[in-house]
């Protein structure tokens, strides 16, 4: 099995460009990514001026970001149970509406502060159901060894906009105000829709019903509780975005009032950061191999800190853009390395879902940070609520040494394993029957008693993973060395779902672990639940 460093060193970053549905559809991405920062600019801008710009300049962002916090879980659910392709049309398509309206708005003088936001708002729902579809398709786009490239190249254009879209907006936005670079995104989601119309997904035919929406959700949760590598994960990613949302959120207000620069000096500083982060992104993969991914986030966290103190106490145009260089690098450093672990954590069942809760946790935490960050300064000053967040930062860096990503992360085996034998059945439930209960019989020598129990542990956490809403061990007190496995599926379809489709090459070395310390074939039995009156 090949390491992560393994796997950096032998695929190229730009190996998934070779693909042509790949390399169209990031090349359309990033255009839109390039609107995006472009839109940004022109809705920070428009707020700079009112006397209440401390607070509202970061509401932005929140307006933008906190509709993930509300439609992350059902947009994973939604990507996991539907054409993820049509679910991008349909999406991208909302949004280039709503944007449109923005800028006609605009272009009339109509657009006060709580329109902005409400429209920013409405734009970002748009986001929250396309993020979970949009990672979920890549494996459809390029082979399994690709995805951390495919990782990097998303991430490298998602920056490279951030480099380039600031400064061009500035530029537009002191020239002629934000309506033409509102115009402009609205323009740039077209690119993406024709894309996706032209790439033809093959389609996906299961022999077993779909999971119903409720039912999904549930999975999805009992998943990512019983895997302690994504739940570490989505960690690491707390704790780095609250404080690194500060700058985001602050540097508007920075530029305008401590550095005294225009519209084009503050997309100037934002295409510092993305300079910083395209940067980072070249030496990332000779990085990773080199340090491994906990001291990446660390570096990461660390350099962020350093960025978040220069600008908050260097009045210096040229320093702060150095400044933030490294922060980008740092910025680019840190997600990069999380997001390539969760993808290479997830197998594909799941995925959108997994994915969905990250980006609640990324997009999230800027919203309730960015209120947080702005509130503080507004009751003290900018300056004094960035030297906060750097602290945090640097607390975010230490306590990788306590909570650091888990040794087997982004190693796993998620190729899909049928390995369950079928079930002798005397009759055929139906997919809504249950719940179904399953019991395994175990015989044990005292001598491999200690062993068989960890080993237990770890299959009880994937029995969850996979479906299971109750695990339980048990000993018996009649039968020496006798132990009885006991899990429970809330229906007969899931359980089957569990058979042929959830199951992975990990959870098959998890079960082989526990047969090599048992005597004998282990013995399962299903039990289904009589309703009243059956």
């Amino acid at each position: 099995m090949t390491s992560a460093g393994e796997t950096t060193r032998s695929t190229s970053t730009w190996a998934p460009l070779r693909s042509p549905v790949y390399r169209a559809l990031w090349i359309a991405q990033l255009v839109s990514n390039l609107g995006t920062w472009m839109q940004t600019v022109g809705a920070q801008w428009m707020l700079v001026g009112d006397p209440r710009a401390a607070v509202l300049v970061p509401l932005v962002q929140t307006a933008t970001t906190l509709p993930v916090m509300l439609l992350a879980l059902p947009s994973g659910v939604l990507a996991d149970l539907i054409d993820r392709r049509r679910l991008l049309i349909a999406t991208q398509g909302a949004m280039a509406a709503g944007v449109g309206l923005l800028a006609t708005l605009t272009g009339f003088g109509l657009t006060t502060p709580a329109v902005l936001l409400m429209l920013l708002f409405v734009i970002g729902c748009g986001q929250a159901l396309t993020a979970p579809a949009w990672q979920a398709i890549q494996p459809d786009l390029v082979p399994a060894e690709q995805i951390p490239a495919a990782a990097a190249l998303g991430s490298m254009s998602i920056n490279g906009a951030r480099a380039i879209g600031p400064a061009i907006a500035g530029v537009l936005v002191s020239l002629s105000g934000p309506t033409l670079v509102f115009a402009l995104n609205a323009v740039s989601f077209i690119g993406i829709v024709f894309v996706l119309v032209w790439w033809r997904r093959p389609r996906v035919v299961s022999d077993y019903p779909p999971e119903r929406a409720l039912a999904a959700l549930s999975a999805g949760g009992r998943f990512i509780r019983s895997s302690p590598i994504v739940r570490r994960i989505l960690l690491r990613a707390a704790l780095f975005i609250a404080p690194g949302s500060a700058i985001w959120g602050l540097l508007p207000v920075i530029a305008a009032n401590n550095l005294g620069l225009s519209s084009a000096g503050y997309g100037l500083l934002l295409g510092a950061l993305g300079l910083g982060a395209v940067t980072g992104a070249f030496l990332l993969g000779r990085l990773r191999a080199r340090f491994g991914q906990n001291v990446l986030l660390t570096v990461g966290a660390a350099g962020f800190a350093v960025a978040s103190v220069v600008l908050a106490v260097v009045p210096n145009v040229v320093a702060v853009f150095l400044a933030l260089v490294v922060g980008g690098a740092s910025w680019l450093m840190s997600l990069s390395t999380l997001n390539a672990s969760m993808q290479l954590s997830l197998p594909a069942w799941v995925r959108a879902r997994g994915l969905s809760v990250y980006q609640l946790i990324f997009m999230g935490g800027q919203a309730i940070g960015s209120v947080v960050w702005g509130v503080l300064a507004g009751a003290t000053s900018s300056s004094t609520s960035l030297l906060v967040a750097a602290a945090l930062l640097v607390v975010c860096g230490l306590s990788s040494l306590w909570w650091p990503l888990h040794a087997k992360t982004s190693d796993l085996d998620l190729s899909p394993s049928s390995h369950w034998p079928e079930p002798s059945l005397v009759f055929e439930p139906e997919p809504l029957d249950g719940p179904v209960l399953i019991l395994t019989s175990y015989r044990v020598a005292a001598s491999n008693e200690e062993a068989f129990l960890s080993a237990m542990a770890v299959l009880g956490r994937s029995r969850q993973r996979t479906g299971a809403s109750q695990w339980r061990l048990f000993r018996s007190i009649e039968h020496e060395s006798t132990f009885v496995e006991t899990f429970i599926v809330r229906s007969w379809g899931e359980h089957m779902h569990q058979h042929y489709i959830r199951l992975t090459g990990q959870d098959r070395l998890i079960e082989e672990a526990v047969e090599r310390v048992v005597d004998g074939e282990a013995v399962s039995e299903h039990y289904l639940a009589v309703r009243e009156g059956r």
